[in-house]
């Protein structure tokens, strides 16, 4: 009777790959939401700017989500809005950081200037800072599409991000 009970526990643990699949992807996994605020300085125009974002992504398979993320640059002139709808996957079979890779398409609205659309890519590393909770810190490049360079400085530029993720 023990061999029989033994049997059909491994058995029955050993037909049971989709709660042992979302255990690996955790909170990285299909169906899961993640919110994200994002705050700090960016500088444009000769010009400081206090930051903050908002934004969710969502993942279709594990590892891989889509986003939409708005950021709102004040405290200088010219005000921007920016709306980026992003693809990005998730390294989530890594234990101890989480790396990440990254495309996104971004359109800029600037006060009294035309829009201004770019892409560019992502890429860096999620370190859990609880439960739920993970802190990127990565590095992103982005291309601005139809630049004018008498108005814009550069056309294309490099920059560290930070941010602050919550998965539910």
């Amino acid at each position: 009777m023990k061999k029989l009970l033994a049997t059909a526990a491994i058995a029955l643990c050993a037909s049971v790959p989709p709660a042992a699949a979302q255990e690996v992807a955790g909170v990285f996994s299909k169906g899961r939401t993640h919110f994200i605020v994002s705050g700090g300085t960016g500088y444009a125009f000769d010009e400081s700017y206090f930051v903050l974002g908002l934004g969710a992504s969502y993942y279709l398979i594990d590892g891989l989500n889509v986003g939409l993320h708005v950021e709102s640059w004040s405290g200088a002139d010219p005000g921007m809005t920016k709306i980026t709808p992003s693809v990005n996957y998730v390294f989530h079979q890594v234990r101890t950081v989480k790396p990440y890779v990254g495309a996104f398409y971004r359109r800029t609205d600037i006060e009294r200037l035309e829009d201004l659309d770019s892409w560019g890519g992502r890429a860096g590393v999620y370190i859990q800072a609880a439960r739920n909770a993970f802190i990127g810190l990565g590095a992103v490049y982005e291309s601005y599409l139809d630049c004018n360079k008498t108005t814009y400085r550069s056309c294309d530029s490099t920059y560290a991000e930070v941010s602050l993720t919550f998965a539910f």
